[in-house]
């Protein structure tokens, strides 16, 4: 355990060098203009904090979060891509669990910086826009939550496929091509609660807001499916970077 706090430490470190945080505001800064041009108004009466998060999650659930996550997870991988940087760092004493887990663990935490930016940015916007009611901090808790935990099967299928591929721009481009489709695949309630593509969109929505495709799917059955998800992706990519060659 020891050993694992140092790996997050040194990971963390590394990272604290590059330019990675900017990437970090990208998202949440986009969503206020999308909040701030919203109409938010029906036949004159306010509409509530669930319209707003439906509209300033739209974008950035649907396009931007499955970007950022792979986007990570490239980056994470970046440096031991470049000069024998996988073979000096395995020679260290430290286990190839404790330094994949603490990867992983490292773009949790970017996920959740993200997810956190998010809410302050609804917050600030929806105050500024006079959403009506008081606070929903349930709602936008489970939400905000929600689609963190979403991520997290795509991160780990995302450092699989980084931590395999020496190439910087080839988990990008597999990435984004495949989030490209989520505009079309979450309106199917059969293919997109298993894509992990679409997973963060529908765990962001607001449910029993939206009567079509997968926005109809229960809370606790999407749960499951990233759970399983979640276990499947993570476990066969510390199965393959423990027989990794360097």
């Amino acid at each position: 355990m020891l050993r694992f706090w140092r790996i997050l430490s040194a990971e963390r470190l590394k990272l604290s060098r590059s330019s990675i945080w900017l990437l970090v505001v990208i998202s949440p800064v986009i969503a206020l203009p999308v909040g701030a041009l919203a109409d938010m108004r029906q036949d004159g009466v306010a509409v509530s904090w669930q319209v707003l998060l439906n509209v300033m999650s739209l974008m950035h659930a649907l396009l931007f979060l499955p970007v950022l996550t792979g986007l990570f997870a490239a980056l994470i991988c970046r440096s031991e891509h470049s000069e024998g940087g996988w073979k000096m760092l395995l020679s260290l004493p430290v286990t190839r669990t404790s330094l994949y887990l603490a990867k992983f663990t490292i773009i949790m935490l970017l996920l959740a910086l993200v997810q956190l930016l998010f809410l302050a940015a609804l917050l600030g916007m929806g105050m500024y826009r006079g959403a009506e009611g008081p606070v929903p901090w349930p709602l936008l808790f489970s939400s905000v939550l929600g689609g963190w935990f979403a991520c997290l099967p795509l991160a780990a299928l995302q450092l699989g496929v980084s931590q395999g591929w020496s190439s910087f721009g080839a988990p990008l481009a597999l990435n984004v091509s495949l989030t490209i489709p989520n505009i079309l695949v979450v309106n199917s309630a059969t293919y997109a609660p298993y894509y992990p593509w679409a997973q963060p969109l529908l765990a962001m929505s607001p449910f029993g807001g939206d009567e079509f495709g997968a926005f109809v799917l229960p809370a606790q059955t999407l749960m499951l499916v990233v759970s399983v998800s979640l276990i499947l992706f993570l476990g066969a990519g510390l199965l393959a970077f423990r027989h990794k060659a360097v």
